[in-house]
């Protein structure tokens, strides 16, 4: 996805005609925070309840964390930044997606994904790693896969509106940034550059 256009505005072009539909595409950046801390409560209380083990649900929280951030990379670079050619539905849909982020990059409303997106891909999240994973895993596995994407959603709306003093959180900043104003075929990791590394799409350090 080549950048052509880049505003400033702190508000995005209306998507939708819609008042119902432009609505529920935007949202307050704490808001997948009251939706999904409780679901991570409640897998927590699912584990202990079905007395899996302590060492056992780090092991699996800990998994789930790590398997996020591969997500993350993946649907960055090949879920929303996958332009079709031909289609205008197509590129509508790319834009409603992901293309207003790029062309409006400082939107506060439209830095988290909304719940009519996120709670479908949770859902349907879950069930896939149920069905791969042994018996009960789930319960230890997927809170840390959802705390990762809830630190993926708050540090996307945190590079976009702070300003950091630590060096780790400068450096993610950063590497964010090029992906916005250098090259947007590059850094899809948001809240980690470890895949932009292991794949060769980091950015060329002088």
């Amino acid at each position: 996805m080549k950048k052509k256009y880049v505003s400033n505005s702190q508000e995005s072009a209306r998507m939708f005609k819609s008042d119902f539909l432009e609505g529920l595409s935007k949202v307050h950046f704490t808001v997948p925070l009251y939706i999904f801390v409780p679901v991570i409560a409640f897998c927590i209380y699912q584990d202990f309840d079905l007395s899996i083990g302590v060492l056992k649900f780090f092991e699996l929280f800990f998994l789930g964390l790590f398997v996020w951030t591969f997500v993350e990379y993946i649907m960055h670079r090949f879920v929303f930044h996958y332009v079709p050619e031909g289609k205008e539905w197509a590129m509508r849909l790319h834009f409603i997606f992901h293309g207003v982020h790029h062309d409006y990059p400082s939107d506060a409303k439209r830095l988290v994904l909304p719940p009519s997106v996120s709670i479908p891909l949770a859902s349907g999240f879950f069930f896939l790693f149920k069905a791969i994973l042994p018996v009960n895993n789930i319960w230890g596995f997927f809170p840390g896969f959802i705390l990762g994407y809830l630190f993926y959603d708050i540090s996307h709306y945190a590079i976009h509106h702070f300003n950091f003093k630590g060096n780790i959180w400068k450096k993610i900043k950063q590497h964010h940034m090029l992906h916005h104003y250098q090259d947007p075929d590059k850094g899809y990791g948001v809240s980690s550059p470890l895949w932009d590394k292991i794949f060769r799409s980091d950015f060329l350090k002088k």
